[in-house]
């Protein structure tokens, strides 16, 4: 994913340090009930599409506008499928990382789907039933949205 500019003036200052960043991921789907994945430049894998909320954007607002940006499909978002923070991550560059990802299941409701900026190597839609290799955290994302069940978060442990 792209760094936004307030996120490279704050490495200017904390250098490659631990940042805990928020983040928003989508599950698009067509009225064909497939999924919207874009293959990521970073890493080369498989992906719901994601991005950071500029500050003070509404993290709605910022599924909308990422995945307009990174595939050219207009969406709108039907409800929040999982809030969940994400492990660390370490870019190639040494910034380590951790999100605080608020997925959405989102509905297609125009565009095509393209590569439309340099986060994605490839973008599709893919039938549920025949997904590319996906990590368990994109699969659990794609079966959150695809379920009637209540957001879902980390069962608080009692202690």
């Amino acid at each position: 994913m792209a760094t936004p500019d307030f996120i490279r003036t704050i490495r200017a200052a904390a250098g490659h340090q631990l940042l805990w960043l928020p983040g928003v991921s989508a599950v698009v789907l067509d009225d064909a009930g497939r999924v919207l994945l874009g293959q990521r430049a970073d890493n080369q894998q498989w992906a719901v599409i994601s991005g950071i909320p500029d500050p003070g954007e509404q993290p709605a607002a910022c599924a909308v506008r990422e995945v307009y940006e990174e595939t050219g499909v207009r969406s709108v978002p039907e409800r929040i499928v999982l809030v969940k923070s994400g492990r660390e991550v370490t870019f190639d560059n040494g910034d380590i990382c951790q999100f605080m990802d608020v997925c959405f299941r989102c509905r297609a409701v125009g565009g095509e789907a393209r590569v439309n900026d340099d986060e994605s190597l490839q973008v599709g839609w893919f039938d549920v039933d025949a997904l590319p290799p996906l990590s368990e955290s994109q699969l659990f994302r794609i079966k959150q949205a695809l379920s009637d069940e209540p957001t879902w978060f980390e069962p608080m442990t009692s202690d």
